[in-house]
């Protein structure tokens, strides 16, 4: 099945070289202009970087005109409105400003996600001048950056890194093409092949401190009801372009697994959710480009699938050699990219085509077909969220659950418990610090206990005080229920603060995830 285009808006004009050199340089002035805004704010990483993009603009500019006069040509401008770009890109705006309202670092960061935009514009123009006479303009910057800034931040000392990026994926866009189903298309998702070549370049040094990567995974849990909120801003390019099977093809693969993983461990494989909302993201605003991924419905349902499970096999790689898991969505797409016109070949195949479902839909028009597959992917999305396949109540965010799991040496859990005792105390939670020592203590001994029940003492917590005695006189160590605010942080899990932190509602939402003892004094309290 093709994918059905939308006739795009389109007007042209013919232009002088000087006049073309005017939206280069408009938009290098412009990105100066956000670079002066920038002075004085810290840190001041992002000015000289603004500075040295426009400087590099600039030279280009100079360049190309010179160029442009001496061979005599004759520019041209054609404005297309493309529908994929701009509902792509209202999608993904939508995600950055819902995530932002719970995230504040993404509204700080607005002003050089529109340096970006400057940037890539200016980019985009001189690329495709220097090597045709027609320059294309439009939306397509837009959902490049947006997407990327989804993903992949550099912080603001390294801003130059981002601007790398960016004019990585508009010379990869330009210059690495082929032939498919007759026309001359990009070969990679052009947000993505920056994002996986600096990812791996970030794995490779060892410098991914030098981004927000991990802070943006976390972080896009944080507002209520990610999951729905992407799966409903995903519908107007699934109904217009027909994506939604690669989609529904790499949650369901994804899901299968965690089942699995869950059936034959007692435990999650993701840990604290059956689907991590940033690789959800993905499957949604990544690797759906419709220019990128394969042409027939079977051949995108395989897509799916194997974007799905080689989140799953990077995530298993990078935890085993202890490098930072967010990359796991990251990574694979240029290669997927890659296998396209494979997945097609063989989707067309005897042995498959039997199997393909585009011919239950043959007597229905394209937009009958997507509106099918979204219908289906409704019901799908329905029945996940209501066993918490995906959503909010994910049982694996709550240490009792780890407790329990611990308790019953299932696969790796104690030592997923003292990772999550660990970023706990560290959160300020003094229960978290005196059960991490507990947990030491049983494991390897007394040595290492007396820091953490030194930093539970710290935070006020009485019984970490307590086994701090206890340990230099050679007893064990105990525990205690805990306190009203360490059930603040506790309680939160993978979200945002909470933001009801009386007493009594802590307790009624302690008993919910599984603390017993908070079940005893919630029925208490409603006796009273």
């Amino acid at each position: 099945m093709l994918v059905a285009y939308e006739r795009p808006i389109v007007r042209g004009r013919v232009l002088s070289p000087a006049q073309a050199a005017v939206l280069p340089v408009a938009f290098t002035l412009a990105l100066l202009s956000l670079g002066a805004f920038e002075v004085g704010r810290q840190p001041p990483g992002p000015f000289a970087s603004i500075v040295g993009g426009a400087a590099a603009l600039a030279g280009w500019t100079a360049v190309w005109v010179r160029r442009v006069r001496r061979q005599r040509r004759t520019l041209a401008i054609e404005i297309v409105l493309r529908k994929q770009h701009y509902l792509q890109a209202c999608a993904q705006g939508v995600v950055l400003c819902y995530w932002g309202w719970y995230w504040r670092q993404v509204y700080e960061s607005a002003s050089l996600v529109l340096a970006q935009l400057l940037f890539a514009y200016a980019v985009d123009a001189l690329l495709a001048w220097s090597r045709r006479d027609t320059y294309t303009f439009g939306f397509g910057p837009f959902p490049v950056i947006f997407s990327i800034n989804l993903f992949l931040w550099f912080r603001p000392d390294w801003f130059y890194l981002q601007l790398m990026m960016v004019a990585l994926g508009f010379v990869a866009k330009e210059l690495i093409r082929w032939e498919n189903e007759g026309r001359l298309v990009h070969i990679f998702n052009p947000s993505s092949f920056p994002l996986a070549i600096f990812s791996l370049a970030l794995l490779v040094t060892g410098t991914s401190d030098l981004t927000w990567g991990k802070e943006i995974a976390i972080t896009q849990f944080y507002p209520p009801h990610m999951y729905l909120v992407i799966f409903l801003v995903g519908l107007p390019g699934q109904y217009f372009f027909g994506v939604t099977t690669m989609t529904m093809a790499a949650v369901v693969a994804t899901y299968l697994f965690g089942l699995l993983h869950y059936a034959t461990t007692g435990t999650y494989f993701f840990y604290d959710s059956h689907i991590p909302i940033a690789v959800f993201l993905g499957m949604h605003l990544l690797f759906t480009d419709p220019s990128t991924s394969p042409r027939t419905e079977l051949g995108r349902i395989i897509f799916g699938v194997l974007y799905g499970l080689s989140t799953v096999v990077l995530y298993q790689i990078l935890s085993a050699f202890g490098l930072p898991t967010f990359y796991d969505k990251l990574l694979q797409v240029p290669i997927l990219n890659l296998s396209i016109r494979a997945i097609d070949r063989a989707a067309r195949s005897g042995a498959l085509q039997r199997i393909d479902p585009a011919r239950l839909g043959r007597g229905l028009g394209p937009r009958e077909r997507h509106l099918a597959s979204m219908a289906l992917w409704a019901l799908v999305f329905g029945a996940l969220s209501s066993v918490q396949g995906v959503g909010d109540a994910h049982p694996g965010q709550w240490v009792p659950f780890w407790q329990q799991a611990c308790g019953q040496g299932r696969s790796r859990a104690c030592a997923y418990l003292v990772d999550l005792q660990a970023n706990l105390c560290d959160q300020g939670s003094g229960w978290a610090c005196n059960e991490r020592a507990r947990l030491v203590d049983l494991a390897s001994g007394r040595g290492g206990a007396a820091s953490w029940l030194r930093q539970g003492c710290q935070l006020g917590f009485a019984p970490a005080c307590a086994n701090g005695e206890r340990l230099a006189a050679g007893d064990p160590l105990v525990g205690a229920p805990p306190t009203v605010d360490d059930f603040r942080i506790l309680l939160r899990g993978s979200k945002a603060p909470i933001a009801d932190r009386q007493p009594a509602a802590l307790q009624a939402l302690a008993c919910k995830q599984g603390w017993a003892d908070s079940c005893h004094r919630t029925a208490q309290i409603g006796a009273q």
